[in-house]
């Protein structure tokens, strides 16, 4: 399962990035949507606004509690996006997770459960 959670604002996107994060169901600011099995499209889509968002594999634990506490259900089923609070403690720097330590767009592989966890 792959987690992505927005990270950029609205202001200064190009119109191609803003339409694929409005696909995603990524409309503001810290929004986050889960896709259990991703297929060529949806991989190509978040190839496109990685600058833009944090993504990674998210464990089963983590995907549980994101369920419990943020979880909302319209007309007997789940939304599919959560809106999360700010991370606690703050987001150092903006910058890929690759290039620093402190880093928090673009592929963050297991990292992202702790991000979600700072967020929920």
């Amino acid at each position: 399962m792959i987690c992505i959670i927005r990270i950029a604002g609205e202001i200064g996107l190009d119109y191609k990035i803003k339409e694929t994060l409005n696909r995603l169901r990524l409309g503001k600011k810290y929004s986050c949507v889960v896709i259990e099995n991703p297929n060529d499209v949806q991989l190509g889509m978040i190839k496109v606004v990685r600058d833009f968002v944090a993504f990674g594999e998210i464990n089963d634990e983590t995907y549980k509690k994101l369920i419990e506490i943020r979880g909302k259900k319209v007309e007997g089923k789940l939304k599919p996006f959560f809106r999360l609070h700010p991370p606690r403690k703050g987001i150092d720097s903006k910058k890929h997770f690759g290039e620093s330590s402190k880093g928090v767009l673009g592929n963050n592989k297991e990292k992202i459960n702790d991000l979600i966890l700072r967020m929920l």
